[in-house]
């Protein structure tokens, strides 16, 4: 059985749909990663399950289902904060803005247990969240604990947030740009915690870097213009890429004896959608059928949605 099922999920912000009735599964104890390029509706669809996306912007489903907890998009407030951190946890880009400035890191995390009915005492809250920071790699765990956010470097501050995604085990991380503010060994550093193979747990990693997601991830979903345009187990797909994004992204990864290639023009503008394929206008292999949209097609757990699939692999 899957862990998570998302079904035609759609996210609004006013008149600009960011996301486009998008559909996966995750299974138990895989690591997805999903990628495209800025702006391409990634972080939408991670926000959207943690319940982030807040009014007047709207997220919608015929169902976002986690399993044992029902649908996450028509869930009461107060059972769907339940959910968040005991079943999904949430890693930020931003760990400062996860963080509060004035309460010390040690009275969050007792607030955060305490909501969760999983601490008898502050004392007993210390016990759970410094040998995990130890273990996360933070130097001073018990200073740190007693400090606060603002006195943190931007890795240390990313391990702190880890651990609120992970002290209460959740089945199901989603780490939402996670790296972005850090220097390249502390990304390494954070990513190696993250993604941590033994862990029976499934995580759902929202990157542009798909370098990170050959070393960390098992799957990967690649989206374009709010749409996913192919998706598979990351040593097919980025072997033998399907559709011609995937391909024009690998190409722009830095391989030493390759040349670098660039895509060519722009992401299209998303107050703009037209009925046919989003990634025509940029697409050598594009011709007169590309008017009609196609439709996400899989086969033997490789989906890929364009026209010209059968001339690309």
């Amino acid at each position: 059985m899957s862990l998570l099922n998302v079904r035609d999920l759609t996210v609004t912000y006013g008149r600009l749909t960011a996301v486009h009735e998008v559909s996966f599964t995750l299974e138990p104890g895989r690591r997805y990663g999903l990628v495209g390029e800025t702006g391409c509706g990634k972080s939408s669809v991670s926000r959207s399950l943690l319940g982030l996306v807040r009014p007047p912007n709207r997220a919608t489903a015929q169902a976002v289902t986690l399993d044992g907890c029902g649908d996450l998009l028509h869930m009461p407030a107060r059972r769907l904060r339940a959910v968040r951190g005991a079943d999904i946890g949430y890693v930020a880009q931003n760990p400062f803005g996860a963080l509060h400035p004035v309460l010390t890191v040690g009275e969050q995390f007792h607030r955060f247990l305490a909501a969760h009915a999983a601490t008898r005492s502050r004392a007993d809250s210390r016990s759970q969240v410094v040998p995990l920071l130890e273990k996360l790699g933070v130097p001073g765990a018990e200073r740190v604990y007693d400090g606060h956010a603002g006195t943190l470097s931007g890795g240390m501050a990313q391990r702190v947030v880890i651990a609120f995604a992970t002290l209460l085990s959740p089945r199901l991380v989603v780490a939402d740009e996670p790296t972005t503010a850090l220097d390249v060994t502390v990304q390494r550093q954070v990513l190696d915690i993250i993604a941590a193979p033994g862990h029976d747990r499934t995580l759902l990693l929202t990157t542009h870097d798909l370098s990170v997601v050959a070393q960390y991830c098992d799957e990967v979903l690649v989206m374009y213009a709010g749409r996913i345009v192919e998706s598979g187990p990351v040593a097919r797909v980025f072997v033998d890429p399907a559709h011609p994004y995937t391909t024009a992204l690998l190409g722009s990864v830095p391989r030493p004896g390759l040349p670098l290639m660039s895509l060519p023009g722009r992401p299209p503008n998303l107050a703009e959608h037209g009925d046919g394929c989003d990634f025509a206008p940029r697409c050598a292999h594009g011709t007169d059928i590309c008017a009609v949209r196609p439709a996400l097609q899989a086969d033997g757990g490789h989906a890929v949605a364009c026209h010209h699939r059968k001339a690309l692999v």
